[in-house]
């Protein structure tokens, strides 16, 4: 499927990655350029150690690059302070992680607004309750996270980072830690916010079948961009992971 638009949300640029320094040096990412559309679903996929993780915490500002550039909406992330690198992440990136990353002590309602909450933003409120609908949660908000089951922590965990409506959402391998009808009903929502709601969403995954969720996918190894694939299914996703020696 093409994305919505032809923007670009965002973006890596001769991205390298380097940890450590002369011969005890270890690249994460090798000149990996690559372009994320608005309005589309892409999946970032690859054996242990082929830089997926590394790439988005790069673009995502959560980690730094050795070299070259990572850009989001425009904006170079090398050249913001802090604080602006914050207020970004806070403003314009969602966030969803493996194990989900909930405050315990907040109910469901409360962490979907939290990201608002902190940069003192009340947030669109047909919005909110749009998303709220549409992850089934209207009867478990005052529920708190250990009141919650895994599948509907991560429905929580979903709905936060829609809920200010980011530019674009980056997601861990959201589903790690679901079994698969509940991974399935997460990656069917994040489709449809892609589809319905216009959503951008970036993610790592291992799972051929997660991934064949997106409308691309892009192929690391070894920190390189190898393949690229679009309208992916389970059985080609598998097939070209194997050569990859996945």
């Amino acid at each position: 499927m093409t994305p919505q638009t032809s923007t670009i949300a965002a973006s890596a640029i001769s991205a390298t990655k380097v940890y450590g320094s002369g011969e005890d040096a270890v690249y994460a990412l090798r000149d990996v350029s690559v372009d994320f559309y608005e309005g589309q679903f892409t999946a970032i996929m690859g054996p242990s150690g082929s830089g997926k993780s590394t790439l988005m915490h790069c673009i995502a500002g959560l980690d730094e690059l050795s070299s070259g550039s990572a850009i989001i909406d425009g904006t170079d992330l090398s050249t913001m302070k802090d604080k602006e690198l914050t207020e970004l992440r806070r403003e314009k990136i969602g966030f969803v992680f493996q194990s989900f990353n909930l405050v315990p002590t907040l109910t469901a309602n409360e962490n979907i607004r939290l990201p608002l909450m902190l940069g003192n933003n009340k947030g669109d409120e047909a919005w909110i309750q749009k998303v709220i609908g549409t992850v089934h949660l209207q009867d478990r908000l005052t529920h708190r996270p250990s009141e919650l089951s895994g599948g509907q922590q991560q429905r929580v965990a979903v709905a936060r980072a829609l809920a200010s409506q980011p530019r674009i959402i980056f997601a861990d391998e959201p589903t790690g830690n679901l079994d698969s009808i509940t991974g399935a009903e997460i990656l069917t929502f994040m489709r449809k916010a892609v589809d319905d709601l216009g959503q951008t969403i970036v993610m790592v995954t291992h799972d051929p079948v997660a991934a064949a969720y997106a409308d691309r996918i892009i192929f690391l190894a070894d920190g390189h961009v190898v393949n690229e694939m679009t309208e992916p299914t389970a059985a080609r996703v598998l097939d070209l992971m194997k050569s990859l020696g996945n």
